[in-house]
């Protein structure tokens, strides 16, 4: 069901804390993770990983959730050579064309990117802390703190913030199996030693008062719920108080620190409505200033340059975000004036700030572009990227001169994309060309659902393919809390593809891929619309000769599983299997149930039916759990985590028992000879949400279609060995 990042948009995207009573921020919550991680490609000789992240944009307002690591092994072939020596004046962007020009491209993996601070970067080596002043030099790095001392399984680094002078770093760790975190404080010197630690924490970053001391901020999550503020001190002068308690149990608080490092922003937020404050990043002790006090439905987030504030927003008509600035002495919102907007039908889905620049990453009509604004003229230049790319994954820079990013697809690696301000022309990474491009199709299709709305949908399919009516389909969908359907790279997918298989992406109202009324469509007494557009699409892809109902698989995690529970209720004939993960089925009970940690959040995503009888009676007519009836249903694989917190595993037990019962129900009246659905609920330990790169999951889950399907599976299992390491 959802959440966090590094730019600025993305905090709308993770504004999202809940999806589902799920997952990281996604729900116990009806969930869905966002990756807020910032990946980027890294060469090294060999395969470690790396769970670092970088200083986050603003489009991380919001909750943390793990990252995935992919060895890529394979993808590309190599291309054997002389290595080149890389020129200490050359920038990040030529050093990382020529490492990809020079080195056997098996030899790299995707990672989260370290944070670079100074001279120095910071990362995790094995199970250690550490830092190196070369971030080419994987042998020679000072260790700073040994994981393995706070006695956890599989530790890993979530994220990791340096003083601004360097005399402390602090890193939050967290396990694959768990959303509890730790931060620890460690002083930097010449033997390095862990000052502190905080259990609990979410967000954190650090500024620095008028006497140079380093004052670390930073949020406490309970029970998925972030409401307290803490800013803290140490040495000689070590202290540790709390700052501010949200009192709405409706919102949640993140801090985010500008570009500039000017600000330290306190964004305090629910689904549809959010307040920030600012901290002065040079006077800290000073009491924070209201940049706009709450109004509900209105959206505001806040970057900094110039003595300027400059505020994505959705507040005026239409209630689409826009671009407004104004000075920062005077921020409220009667001083904003409109500086940008967008064509209709565009989702924002980041922003980054620079000297002379403001560059906007869009989403338009499914495509993706890149708006370069100048500061100095108000000048815009708008660039097409390349048809293939579905996600950005944005890369920490400090060049003022440069703006560099990835573009990605599900079945695609990252590749590297610069913009030079200077030259204005955006420079791509040249080298290997992945073979996918050539031995694959990817097509922007629409559907036309009951009330005339068109649905885009994203199609990948092998381009020799013939009599694509045969071949077997995985449709994917979403569609809550405004979220987008994640298209980054997953090497099952592109085993998948390689192997004969359509892959269509369905992007449905309730998700947020045409901007906030697109979410607006399809939430409260709306979310019967993306059930008739998931519907709409799949009978679309049919018609047009893509698969048929037996070869048609259906998968979707967290809130996603609300609408896949509702078709196979309503429309069980369109599909032959099914594939869950941590799935929203229970929506009625759930949302009545306010003990639960993050009801009080969901509640203008589904609705209140404990006090609303509009709303309870809406909920009924759609929740999976509350229609099932004795009928022919999908064969359908459930992955649970026994203590997920964000969707209780009683909802999904009750879910299959009951579906249970109904499909032996209908085997009796159905004659000798009716094949029955297999119904399969695979519950893993842990209390994590979604453990996206468990190679256990996705192997269950792929042996499941293909015996569904009755295909043939062994190419496909010698492929995925080749990307994951088993």
């Amino acid at each position: 069901m959802q959440q966090k990042s590094k730019l600025f948009l993305q905090a709308l995207k993770y504004s999202i804390p809940h999806l589902g009573k799920r997952m990281q921020k996604e729900h116990l919550n009806h969930c869905n993770f966002a990756d807020h991680y910032f990946n980027r490609i890294k060469l090294k000789k060999y395969h470690l990983t790396k769970c670092l992240q970088n200083k986050p944009r603003i489009s991380e307002l919001a909750r943390n959730i793990p990252s995935r690591n992919f060895l890529c092994k394979n993808f590309l072939s190599s291309k054997q050579g002389n290595e080149k020596p890389l020129s200490e004046n050359m920038d990040a962007f030529e050093k990382v064309r020529a490492k990809l020009e020079t080195q056997p491209q098996e030899e790299y993996e995707i990672i989260n990117a370290e944070i670079k601070h100074g001279g120095f970067v910071y990362y995790q080596e094995g199970c250690c802390l550490v830092r190196s002043k070369d971030e080419e030099d994987n042998d020679n790095y000072e260790v700073l703190f040994n994981l393995e001392e706070l006695k956890l399984e599989q530790p890993f680094i979530d994220c990791i913030r340096v003083a601004p002078d360097e005399k402390y770093v602090a890193a939050k760790i967290r396990t694959e199996d768990s959303e509890a975190s730790t931060c620890i404080v460690v002083k930097l010197s010449d033997q390095p030693v862990m000052e502190a630690s905080f259990p609990n924490v979410s967000s954190f970053e650090w500024v620095k008062d008028e006497e140079d001391e380093d004052v670390l901020f930073y949020t406490f999550q309970r029970n998925l719920r972030c409401h307290d503020v803490y800013r803290a001190t140490f040495g000689d002068n070590k202290r540790n108080e709390r700052f501010y308690t949200e009192k709405d149990p409706s919102f949640f608080v993140f801090l985010y620190l500008t570009k500039d490092s000017r600000f330290l922003t306190m964004n305090i937020m629910s689904k549809t409505t959010s307040e920030v404050w600012l901290i002065d990043g040079l006077s800290p002790w000073d009491p924070p200033v209201l940049i706009q006090k709450r109004i509900h439905g209105v959206l505001y987030y806040v970057e900094h340059r110039d003595d300027e504030l400059y505020i994505l927003t959705n507040v005026g008509e239409p209630t689409e975000f826009k671009l407004m600035r104004t000075a920062a002495d005077t921020p409220a919102i009667m001083n904003w004036d409109l500086f940008f907007t967008m064509k209709r039908n565009t989702k924002v889905v980041d922003l980054d700030m620079f000297k002379d620049h403001c560059v906007l990453f869009l989403k338009h009509s499914n495509l993706l572009y890149v708006n370069v604004i100048g500061l100095a003229d108000d000048s815009v230049r708008s660039l097409k990227l390349p048809p293939w790319a579905c996600g950005f994954i944005m890369d920490t820079n400090s060049d003022p001169e440069n703006c560099p990013f990835q573009l990605c697809s599900p079945i695609r690696p990252p590749k590297y994309y610069t913009y030079k301000f200077a030259e204005g022309k955006l420079f791509e990474e040249t080298g290997h060309e992945d073979p996918i491009t050539k031995t694959s199709r990817v097509l922007r299709m629409e559907a036309k659902s009951k009330d005339g709305k068109l649905v885009p949908m994203t199609v990948f399919h092998k381009t020799d393919s013939e009599d694509l009516q045969k071949k077997p389909l995985l449709v994917q969908v979403y569609g809550a809390y405004g979220m987008d359907l994640k298209m980054h790279f997953r090497p099952e997918r592109r085993v998948l593809v390689d192997d004969g298989w359509i892959l269509a992406y369905c992007h449905v109202r309730g998700g947020g891929e045409l901007g906030l009324q697109w979410h607006a469509d399809g939430r409260l007494t709306k979310k019967l619309n993306g059930l008739a557009d998931l519907e709409a699409c799949i009978k679309t892809l049919h018609d047009q000769g893509f698969s048929q109902p037996s070869l048609t698989a259906l998968t979707a995690f967290s809130a996603g599983g609300v609408l896949v529970g509702a078709l196979c209720n309503s429309s069980p004939e369109l599909l032959r299997a099914v594939t869950l993960e941590a799935p929203f089925l229970d929506v009625l009970n759930t949302m009545m149930d306010t003990t639960l940690p993050l009801t009080l959040e969901e509640l203008e995503e589904w609705g209140n039916p404990s006090s609303d009888e509009k709303h309870k009676n809406y909920i009924k007519r759609y929740c999976p759990c509350q229609n099932i009836k004795p009928q022919h249903y999908p064969s359908i694989h459930i992955t649970a985590y026994e203590n997920d917190e964000r969707v209780p595993l009683k909802g999904i037990v009750s879910y299959t028992e009951k579906l249970k019962e109904a499909v032996a129900e209908h085997a009796k009246d159905s004659g000798e000879g009716y094949q029955v659905p297999n119904i399969i609920l695979d519950i893993q330990p842990g209390g994590n949400h979604v453990i996206e790169d468990s190679h256990k999951k996705i192997t269950a889950q792929i042996k499941f279609l293909y015996e569904e399907l009755g295909l043939d599976s062994t190419s496909v299992f010698n492929n995925l060995k080749k990307y994951l390491k088993f």
